[in-house]
């Protein structure tokens, strides 16, 4: 590959990948909202409260309002463009040095292996930061009907600058450690299982590029298998980052304690809260992300040959 054909490469994947984010945290924020209450709820809160995903956000619209359920949207799409572009990027890069030096084909292990990469990657750069704020903005319950009830946090940029003044830089990377674990383990299964079952079809199919329908089918289908490997690792991850931390207390204490605490007062299953909400999130949420991605991809190398092909033109004219 020539450094042009690396730099075109590139800002394909940053232009597809900006785009497909958006549609889908448009589409898919608010399970995700869902998600993040029932995994907040600890046992004695939830008395007297609507137990299924559905009850859930019927309440918060209830009670907050229908656009309660996009708390923390601006969050997530302020992280969307470059999360993804070091998503798609970082995975297309790892994936070329690792690479076959002969053939350029890359192996099942090694897919795997660059997609746990790209997902550690994406966790420090942007994921990490990005999700504190976006849970403390889900967590406040409060009623986006009443201009009087005035929530600590207001927007995105307010939350992450009151966060930081109170708490310090250090407290955007709560949780940085389990978000990377979850977030390598999502984007290593879920780009080895795209990946490969693309592989098969585009094969049995004779094709280049898979129907915008079939990417939608494959992407579903890979995303779901991340959440259910490390729901667990989700639910901790959320408990840690909602509130500050005490003072004094180490990363590793911390974790320890709110897992002890979610086992002791709750037992093993409230590891798995969220679970459906995440699950109806995620896998129609990768799923719009292949299917954007790969029509946005084409779109591009559509019109950059026409572009190019008409400068050849004019230049044999000349």
């Amino acid at each position: 590959m020539t450094k042009d054909n690396q730099k075109r490469s590139i800002s394909t994947h940053l232009i597809a990948g900006g785009s497909a984010g958006f549609i889908e945290a448009c589409t898919c924020h608010p399970l995700d909202t869902i998600k993040v209450r029932m995994q907040l709820r600890t046992k004695n809160a939830a008395q007297g409260q609507p137990r299924g995903f559905i009850g859930v956000g019927l309440r918060i619209v209830k009670k907050e309002g229908a656009l309660a359920l996009y708390k923390g949207l601006g969050a997530v799409v302020s992280g969307i463009v470059p999360k993804m572009a070091i998503r798609f990027s970082s995975f297309e890069i790892y994936k070329s040095w690792l690479a076959d030096k002969e053939t350029n084909k890359v192996s099942t292990g090694f897919t795997f292996l660059a997609g746990l990469a790209a997902g550690v990657t994406e966790s420090v750069l942007v994921v990490c930061p990005m999700e504190v704020v976006k849970i403390r903005l889900q967590a406040q319950r409060h009623s986006m009907m009443d201009p009087l009830d005035i929530p600590k946090y207001r927007n995105a940029g307010h939350a992450a600058y009151t966060i930081v003044r109170e708490e310090g830089i250090g407290a955007l990377y709560k949780g940085v450690a389990l978000t990377c674990i979850r977030q390598a383990t999502n984007q290593g299964v879920n780009f080895t299982v795209y990946q490969e079952i693309k592989k098969r079809l585009l094969a049995k199919q004779d094709l280049k590029e898979l129907p915008s329908y079939q990417a939608l089918l494959v992407g579903g289908l890979s995303g779901a298998m991340g959440p259910i490997s490390n729901a667990p690792i989700d639910t901790i991850k959320t408990r840690i980052q909602r509130a500050p931390n005490p003072s004094g207390e180490s990363g590793w204490t911390r974790f320890t304690s709110v897992t002890g605490s979610i086992i002791k007062n709750e037992g093993y299953r409230a590891f798995y809260k969220g679970l459906t909400p995440r699950l109806l999130r995620v896998a129609p949420g990768q799923a719009i992300t292949f299917m954007v991605y790969e029509e946005v991809k084409q779109w591009i190398d559509f019109w950059s040959t026409i572009m190019k092909n008409d400068a050849q033109a004019e230049r044999n004219v000349e």
